[in-house]
């Protein structure tokens, strides 16, 4: 057979397997809990690892490697700044999420949390909630849409258009149908191709560039400050100070992505977030060690072979089909997909619940039936992934860079909202409301801005600010919101 014919067999063996994993959830989804939710039923495992996938889409094996092959190890504070933020994120966030969920009318969604925890009669915090989700949902989306049709594009000489609608049919096919659950149990195979493919590519590499020492030297050679992770050249004086600052705050952003926090609410309770926190961790670690190394052998690996790379953020998928048997090569091609797709498929799930559980429920005066919530969530995923790929037909800035804006601007609206919910009983609607407003329009200013520092940074700590002063400014206690506080405080502590 074909080298090329090796690598679309692989590719259709993984869109296969996908597609069955979404049937099977399908059969076993049979409301709208179940759809959106998984009827909190995620073994700590399976919860782990989804998380894990859905947070690192393509830029994970396509934006990272791009930017330390092009830039160095300085670009490596971005991995240690969410692998801090990702075991925080596990250990304050996940068990009390969990519980006060649960507690608070059984709480599915993150703004429907918000809404119930604060007791808000008049919907507006729910509401602005899922009108962030949506905004920058759609462009998070559209980002995974640009990697795939990249991926494609470089990896099978395809059309970028048709690469990209490739990706969408395939996922949209399995989310479509399969739900949370669907999303949920793909991202687990497709977890294990990351950090398998993220292994092997980097090994292999140095093999062939001679060893580790050799490829040290070239790297060092080719640039000084590719293995410092200060950097030098363009990044002396301040310059290097912002990036890591910038890098660092990436972890920040964790705490307010919903397609990553819903999996807490999936867990089958609170407990158990405990040893998922040590599954996701040591997978984040791995995966993003190899993607950095990745990056980095990258340099010395092309520069032996003479070959210059037009696009940087393809350093993965070119060493793949240079070093391995065009089958395995397809397997490897098939994990970067998988990473694309794990959280494309997670956030379409989010902006359907955004649309139906969040605004037309709360709008609609009688309950709908739970076929038509159904149903009306399915249609919620396709109508937000015909607009994100709308948006995608002709891109006009990185993986990495599309990833980063939608990235700050969850992380701003929802990160320091999420924490003063679970540890902060003096929060109040209009605090929330202020705070969460205030906090997606700085990542926008900030963004326009074009500064060195990440918007994240200033963006979380405005909201945070504004947040707690509102609060106590319009602070009256609330007898229900106290006892539903210090009850799930103590769902928490009954695990520990």
């Amino acid at each position: 057979m074909s080298d090329q014919v090796y690598l679309y067999l692989a590719l259709i063996i993984y869109f296969g397997g996908l597609l069955i994993i979404g049937y099977r959830a399908f059969k076993q989804t049979s409301d709208h809990e179940d759809y959106m939710l998984g009827g909190r039923g995620l073994p700590p495992w399976v919860a782990a690892l989804s998380a894990g996938a859905s947070d690192m889409s393509g830029w994970l094996i396509m934006g990272l490697p791009g930017a330390i092959f092009a830039t160095g190890l300085i670009e490596s504070w971005i991995a240690i700044g969410l692998l801090l933020g990702a075991y925080l994120n596990w250990k304050i966030v996940a068990p009390r999420l969990r519980a006060y969920t649960e507690v608070a009318n059984n709480s599915i969604t993150v703004p429907s949390f918000f809404e119930n925890r604060l007791r808000d009669k008049s919907h507006i915090l729910r509401i602005v909630s899922a009108i962030i989700i949506l905004v920058f949902f759609t462009l998070y989306v559209s980002s995974g849409m640009v990697a795939g049709g990249v991926f494609f594009e470089e990896s099978f000489n395809m059309d970028y258009m048709w690469g990209m609608l490739l990706v969408v049919a395939v996922t949209l096919a399995y989310t479509l149908f399969g739900g949370f659950l669907g999303a949920s149990f793909t991202d687990v195979v497709q977890g294990l191709m990351m950090v398998i493919a993220l292994v092997i590519v980097p090994v292999a590499a140095v093999f062939a560039v001679g060893g580790i020492g050799e490829t040290a030297h070239e790297v060092q050679t080719l640039q000084p400050g590719n293995l410092s992770f200060i950097g030098s050249g363009q990044f002396s004086g301040g310059a290097a100070a912002f990036v890591i600052i910038s890098g660092l705050a990436w972890g920040l952003g964790y705490f307010g992505q919903p397609h990553i926090v819903v999996r807490f609410m999936a867990l089958r309770n609170a407990g158990e977030a405990k040893s998922a926190r040590r599954i996701g961790v040591t997978w984040q670690f791995i995966s993003l060690a190899g993607a950095v190394l990745s990056g980095l052998i990258g340099i010395a690996f092309f520069a032996q072979r003479g070959e210059v790379l037009a696009n940087p953020e393809t350093v993965i998928l070119r060493m793949s089909t240079v070093l391995l048997h065009p089958f395995i090569a397809g397997l490897v091609l098939s994990a970067v997909l998988a990473a694309i797709m794990s959280t494309f498929s997670s956030q379409l799930i989010v902006c359907s619940s955004a649309l139906v559980e969040d605004l037309y429920r709360v709008m609609k005066k009688t309950p709908p039936s739970e076929r038509t919530l159904v149903l009306l969530g399915r249609g919620a995923v396709l109508v937000v992934a015909i607009i994100a790929m709308a948006l995608a037909v002709n891109p006009n800035d990185t993986i990495l860079g599309l990833v980063s804006f939608a990235w700050a601007g969850f992380g701003a609206s929802f990160g320091p909202l999420i924490l003063l919910s679970l540890y902060w009983r003096k929060l109040t609607v209009a605090g929330a409301v202020s705070g969460m407003i205030t906090g997606a329009i700085t990542v926008f200013v900030w963004s326009a801005l074009d500064t060195p520092l990440y918007e994240l940074l200033p963006a979380f700590f405005v909201h945070l600010i504004v947040a707690v002063v509102v609060s106590l400014a319009t602070y009256k206690e609330d007898p229900h919101i106290q006892a539903e506080f210090s009850a799930s405080e103590e769902v928490v502590n009954s695990f520990k």
